[in-house]
């Protein structure tokens, strides 16, 4: 096959399927190099979740005060203690609440808060100041620190086909694979084995010697994941929704033992300027429906200890509703964390303060880069500046 031919032909070289910066890291996961212990999982949902309408502060006038058609009555939440409460949508999260297994810190945000969707979710992806702009993702950099100290290099997944700012470091990247079966299919189809059969008259040839590479390795490693996934037959029952298919695919990962430390998945459609209570429930259920699934899931296979999750949103919505019976994009949120074995389970801190606000908007008490190095300092086992930049102080919730 000649090189015109293959670039003309090739979906592969076009970015259609195969891109080297993501697949590169799928020789490292074949290796022995990998060394595997406590799992993050982080959640993110896109659009800027209505925090007020998630953890519902139901024991203070002003929330039905400021939102009186969507606010939700008493008499439909899911009561945590009396002032505090799950949206209706979220009931089966209660039963993980109870188990000790839910973290809910209220208030989170930064300095400065940025109100534009794009903006702001780079600010959490890469845990920079609202007036920095940086080229990497907090996990990436997190990759790139443990390649600095330790010979035996860590990796990140994201269960989608697209990989996030957050997973790119400047040496490092996490990898971005939906479905291993797919990956594997796709790698066995004739066009590509064909490629890979020939690549002794192409490795040298002009830049495409990498691509060849790297398209040798995927071939190999496919096999790997396909294989180390495939030990692991999942027998608890998942809803039939997409984002329920990502964690039952980060399940069966951790299940399975494959070796990765951090694993990125996120659902959309928490834009709700308008009727949000419908659009707003009907997320939150398949949110919460498929987290309850998934911490029931480890905790049956002894894998909820070593796991942590964490929840997040972009920003989220002001106090005061609007004319269309939803929320304008606002400032500090809530996190949801969820695991076995939580320092602080419950409620880590008071709710938002409705009487106390910023032009309408809630003052952020905790500054999200705490929770980050949290889980950098306690869960992953690496000096939160090394990877910041500054160093935090962290929390207690692990």
């Amino acid at each position: 096959m000649k090189r015109r031919d293959f670039l003309k032909n090739s979906a592969l070289a076009s970015g259609a399927f195969l891109i080297p910066s993501f697949l590169k890291p799928f020789e490292a996961m074949a290796s022995n190099e990998l060394s595997g212990f406590k799992n993050l999982v982080i959640i993110q949902l896109s659009g800027g979740n209505d925090g007020l309408n998630t953890i519902v502060p139901y024991g203070n006038d002003i929330y039905y005060q400021k939102r009186n058609t969507i606010a939700i009555k008493p008499t439909d939440l899911v009561k945590l203690n009396d002032r505090q409460a799950l949206n209706p949508n979220l009931s089966a999260l209660k039963e993980l609440y109870d188990q000790g297994w839910m973290s809910i810190i209220n208030s989170v945000g930064y300095p400065n808060p940025d109100r534009s969707h794009f903006r702001s979710m780079d600010i959490w992806q890469t845990a920079s100041a609202s007036d920095q702009f940086l080229t990497t993702g907090w996990i990436g950099r997190y990759l790139d620190a443990n390649c600095t100290v330790n010979k035996d290099p860590y990796t990140a997944v994201e269960v989608d086909d697209t990989l996030s700012l957050a997973m790119k470091g400047n040496k490092m990247k996490g990898i971005a694979v939906q479905n291993p079966g797919k990956l594997f299919n796709n790698t066995r189809e004739p066009f590509f084995k064909e490629l890979v059969s020939e690549h002794d008259q192409h490795l040298n040839e002009d830049n495409l010697g990498y691509l060849y590479k790297t398209m040798i390795e995927t071939y190999s490693s496919a096999d790997y994941i396909q294989q180390t996934s495939k030990t692991y037959k999942t027998v608890a029952q998942y809803p039939q929704t997409g984002f329920a298919n990502q964690l039952k695919n980060v399940a069966k990962f951790i299940n399975s033992g494959l070796k990765t430390r951090v694993y990125y998945v996120s659902l959309s459609g928490f834009d709700t300027h308008t009727t949000q209570l419908n659009q707003q429930g009907r997320q939150l259920k398949i949110y919460g429906d498929a987290v309850a699934a998934f911490v029931k899931d480890l905790k049956q296979t002894g894998k909820l200890d070593d796991t942590l999750v964490m929840t997040f949103s972009e920003f989220g919505r002001r106090v005061e509703q609007n004319a269309s019976d939803g929320t304008d994009h606002g400032t500090a949120n809530n996190v949801m964390l969820f695991g076995g074995k939580l320092e602080k389970q419950g409620i880590y801190n008071n709710a938002p303060d409705l009487g106390q606000l910023d032009n309408g908007d809630l003052k952020y008490e905790v500054d999200f880069r705490d929770v980050y190095a949290t889980l950098l300092d306690k869960w992953l086992n690496v000096n939160n500046k090394s990877v910041l930049g500054t160093s935090f102080r962290g929390l207690d919730f692990v």
